[in-house]
């Protein structure tokens, strides 16, 4: 039987605020809370339970989600118009709540492809990657020479994909943008989910093909080609030798098969985006869980979004492994503290607009939410973009919060699989790695049904449990890297996500 979504939730005793589940009414008596709501709350915004003053902060899960900017009334709206967000001090407590995990023995299994290094993967693709925009055009004319028929005969390659971005000249030949590009794409190179891989460049950009080469270590090998247009004659001559290397690279693509291989082989990067008020009490916390779970069976997760964990970066500090690790998600905030204000933006230019409609008032709520994707486990770890990821548990990578740029830098750090939680609906996929959409809310999951992976919604009713739904995802999780195609998969999303965070000046 379906239960009835409750009316509102209180997330903890200390709180100033309670979530509307539901729309409420003005003037409907919050029985339990002694409130009389005074105006129209929509579904997935904030009620306060008592007057207060201006300047005070305003707390939710007893943390502080902003200062009121003005009186509030006990049973008023508490949104955008009369929260503001303020710096405050944070108690970092380096370590504090540090925990070492307790392992499942035997651990659990899932069937994955694993490459003759021992790398083991969760698809099968060739990539066809671009050092400069100024050949994308040729990579994805290669790639689309393989296209239905022309892989008929080579059934264990999941595709030929081109992954083409908008820098690579007009920019330094040495320096931090560069540096992030060129990690960028060899995390791609190597990543255990291509096959092979084929780099094509123009010849004469900024991001010159041996540099890329010398930079990162890479070498050429039968699985991974490197040429440039202008070397080849131009653009039909760089087109027939791209098509003739990938040809050549299908018979060993082909010749593979999947075993029974350890959990601790997977790699999840954890991303929301489209987030609501709901994000925080559903589909993250259950996705917290399942990254616990994982954890707890050798695998490795990664959080990101450094904008996203602003306001929060002393929970996960009091989680470190230890102090120094804890230091380096501070100095990482610190950082983007300074970047943002050389640009003249703000920390506070997150919630989006659509996180605004859904309930979110300020990046502080939403880092709250954010960080619940991380579970509970000890961070082992924190880590520059597209740097690769070698410690196993719960890792950070600092990342833009916009979700392609996020995820695209897990991907490069080694990430198999992407979790994603939205709430107000995302049909985001990232080739070469799986990504799974998890929907916060009931409507959202039956709205927009052939994009959503898993309904955290239930949880709003009670008919599941977070960590019910945890183990779901978790479960989801093993079959997706065993081969199952995730939604986003069958519609063929993921090649024009990939987006390398672009650094500095464009000249």
């Amino acid at each position: 039987m379906l239960r009835e979504t409750p009316l509102y939730l209180r997330l903890n005793p200390a709180d100033d605020v309670v979530i509307a589940c539901r729309e409420i009414d003005a003037g409907t008596n919050l029985l339990q809370e002694g409130v009389v709501v005074r105006e129209r709350i929509p579904a997935g915004h904030k009620v306060a339970t008592r007057a207060i003053e201006a300047g005070q902060p305003v707390r939710r899960y007893s943390q502080i989600i902003g200062f009121a900017t003005r009186p509030i009334a006990k049973g008023a709206h508490v949104h955008v118009h009369n929260l503001e967000v303020r710096d405050f001090a944070r108690d970092y407590a380096f370590g504090e709540a540090y925990q070492p995990t307790a392992f499942v023995s035997p651990p659990a299994t899932f069937q994955g492809i694993v490459r003759p290094d021992g790398r083991v993967a969760t698809r099968n693709y060739i990539g066809i990657l671009s050092t400069v925009n100024c050949s994308a055009t040729v990579a994805k004319y290669v790639a689309e020479q393989f296209k239905g028929p022309a892989l008929e005969a080579f059934g264990n390659v999941d595709g030929v994909v081109a992954l083409t971005h908008t820098s690579g000249c007009g920019m330094d030949s040495a320096g931090e943008g560069i540096d992030v590009l060129r990690r960028t794409l060899a995390g791609y190179a190597r990543h255990a989910n291509f096959a092979g891989v084929l780099i094509i460049g123009l010849g004469c950009e900024a991001n010159q093909m041996d540099a890329l080469f010398f930079a990162q270590g890479l070498a050429e090998g039968p699985l991974l080609r490197a040429m440039t247009i202008q070397d080849k004659g131009g653009t039909a001559k760089a087109v027939a030798e791209g098509v003739a290397i990938v040809k050549d690279m299908l018979p060993d693509a082909n010749r593979v098969k999947r075993e029974t291989v350890p959990a601790s082989h997977i790699t999840i990067g954890l991303q929301c985006g489209g987030s609501d008020g709901y994000s925080w009490i559903t589909a993250n916390p259950a996705l917290g869980a399942a990254v616990d779970l994982l954890v707890k069976h050798g695998g490795t997760a990664i959080l990101s979004e450094t904008p996203e964990i602003y306001g929060a970066e002393h929970l996960l500090a009091r989680r470190a492994v230890s102090r120094d690790v804890g230091q380096r998600i501070v100095d990482r905030i610190h950082w983007w503290e300074e970047y943002t204000a050389r640009n003249h933006g703000e920390m506070n230019n997150n919630p989006s607009p659509g996180n605004k409609a859904g309930g979110l008032t300020t990046i502080l709520e939403k880092s709250l939410g954010a960080v619940a994707k991380g579970g509970t486990s000890g961070l082992m770890g924190v880590y520059e973009y597209a740097e690769p990821v070698t410690a196993k548990g719960f890792v950070f990578m600092d990342t833009p919060g916009y979700d392609p740029v996020s995820a695209t830098g897990q991907v490069a750090g080694g990430a198999n699989m992407i979790c994603f939680t939205t709430g107000r609906g995302s049909v985001y996929g990232c080739k070469p790695a799986p990504s799974l959409k998890l929907a916060t809310n009931t409507p959202l999951y039956e709205r927009m049904t052939d994009d959503m992976d898993i309904n955290c919604g239930a949880i709003l009713d009670g008919s599941l449990s977070v960590q019910d739904a945890g183990r779901r995802i978790f479960e989801l999780v093993l079959a997706t890297a065993s081969g199952q195609p995730s939604k986003s998969e069958a519609h063929g999303f993921g090649a024009d996500e990939f987006v390398p965070w672009q650094l500095g000046a464009v000249m």
